[in-house]
């Protein structure tokens, strides 16, 4: 899981679609769930597309240029964790979501090239952000697989939580262009992070925001370091083993986080909370009266920790082969000797040709301690490798 889902446009707030104040009754929309990510059908402007639901991106549409949704109509300019960047945008007319139907005037589609057919394994055309559902409130059920759109008339802020099974939260008076939410640690410091279902982390932040809020020494040189993708390119990060945290309401006794080496791009947010923790709740966001709700109902706050060979990959097109492009360092790839330009024939027995690299990168992961068998091979030999799961993991101070 290498992606982070935040993805800023430097556009104004989404004015009200037609049609969702006459709405007196919740709108079911089902969504299919990829390697740690939602996958919606839509039809915007009229053609039928795949959107991967990311909250962390503050527009309405982007999608793959292969997509002809229009003529191009200007330029936006958009912001990830690190960086910025500009993308040709077309007017949005019609965005479809099974009987939900909206148009906002403001409305833009980003189109800029990437796979994410590819990335997630499933057909994707391009990436649903949060601008569509400023107005009201909406539901993200992982349960039952489903966007519920109530009328605005619906009010979460009636509902009475237990803070044990149920939660609610008051968003932060930060960041118009995303859920932010408190984070705090078992040492009393807060950090703000954005509720965002396309990082594919359980949360990501960076490591001067670390040293901020005590839990790292500031000139320490982590172990385990690896590249994350955000829409601006890689970035060098490694995880961190967090402990006795309160996310968004939720006490989470330990979990693992994605750490990026460079500064944050905002000063609004610290970073993400991501599909690893919501996956285990259904949340429902207001924007318009600033909550969130969230019940568990996997019993879980947290996954069970994995173990890891520590070799990123690809595929290559032109060789059309799974070619290793990442060796981490101190991890049982490196110590077996595994290479930069390796190319993974088989995991398992299992032919990888037709996966994709998260399907890959799962294949690789386990129990700690646990054996996975992966076939190599370098310059026309065939290398059988056995490698032994370990817990490629930074501990905090």
């Amino acid at each position: 899981m290498l992606s982070l889902g935040i993805l800023l446009a430097s556009a104004g707030s989404a004015s009200s679609p037609s049609g969702i104040n006459a709405q007196t009754a919740p709108i079911r929309v089902p969504f299919r769930t990829a390697d740690s990510a939602i996958i919606v059908d839509a039809k915007v402007n009229g053609r039928p597309v795949a959107l991967m639901f990311d909250s962390g991106f503050s527009g309405h549409i982007k999608l793959g240029e292969h997509v002809n949704v229009g003529p191009a109509s200007g330029t936006m300019t958009l912001r990830d964790f690190v960086g910025q960047f500009q993308a040709k945008t077309v007017k949005l007319n019609l965005l479809e979501l099974g009987a939900e139907k909206l148009s906002p005037p403001d409305g833009e589609i980003v189109q800029m090239g990437g796979d994410y057919t590819e990335s997630y394994g499933m057909r994707c055309d391009g990436i649903l952000g949060l601008a569509p559902f400023t107005q009201g409130p909406m539901e993200i059920n992982f349960e039952r697989k489903e966007f519920v759109f109530y009328p605005k008339s619906f009010d979460i802020r009636t509902k009475t939580p237990d803070n044990k099974k149920t939660f609610l939260v008051k968003m932060l008076p930060a960041g118009n262009d995303s859920i932010e939410l408190r984070v705090e640690t078992g040492n009393g410091e807060r950090m703000n992070l954005a509720l965002d279902t396309g990082n594919a982390f359980y949360a990501t932040t960076h490591k001067d925001v670390l040293e901020r809020i005590k839990l790292w020494q500031p000139g320490t040189t982590p172990s385990f370091q690896r590249f994350s993708f955000v829409a601006s390119g890689p970035v060098a990060s490694w995880d961190i083993m967090m402990k006795d945290l309160t996310i968004f309401g939720v006490p989470v006794e330990q979990s693992v986080w994605n750490i990026i080496d460079l500064p944050s791009s905002s000063a609004e947010s610290d970073g993400t909370v991501g599909y690893g923790f919501l996956k285990n709740f259904n949340v429902i966001v207001d924007i318009p009266r600033r909550h969130v709700w969230l019940e568990n109902f996997s019993g879980k706050t947290a996954d069970e920790q994995e173990g890891d060979v520590g070799m990123m990959s690809y595929y290559d097109r032109n060789a059309k082969r799974i070619v290793i492009w990442n060796v981490i360092p101190n991890s049982p790839a490196e110590r077996m000797g595994v290479k930069r330009g390796d190319q993974v024939i088989g995991i398992n027995g299992r032919d990888v040709s037709t996966l994709g690299w998260r399907q890959i990168n799962d294949l690789l992961r386990g129990e700690p301690g646990s054996e996975v068998l992966v076939d190599l091979s370098r310059g026309g030999s065939l290398q059988r490798l056995t490698f032994k799961r370990e817990l490629l993991v930074n501990q905090t101070l």
